[in-house]
């Protein structure tokens, strides 16, 4: 017997579908293509231009905790030195 090939199901495709059936039925099955592929493609990018803005936002905020850690380890070493004086 053989075996069917499962396909993974994605979220975006479960909203496309939710939203209307019909054009999800005529992209997935039939294999149609939407008419509006430059719209499609500038939100793509729009998105990925997001996430990286996103990821750099993260890394100045790791940036921004450890040197914090680092001015309050030097405030007690500072604090430290002044107390044996």
């Amino acid at each position: 017997m053989a075996q069917k090939r499962s396909r993974v199901v994605r979220a975006s495709e479960i909203g496309q579908y939710v939203y209307c059936a019909r054009a999800w039925w005529l992209g997935r099955v039939l294999g149609y293509r939407s008419s509006h592929q430059e719209a499609m493609e500038a939100g793509s990018a729009a998105h990925e231009r997001h996430g990286r803005a996103v990821m750099g936002y993260h890394r100045l905020r790791q940036w921004g905790v450890l040197l914090l850690i680092l001015a309050l380890l030097a405030t007690v070493a500072l604090l430290g030195i002044m107390l044996r004086r």
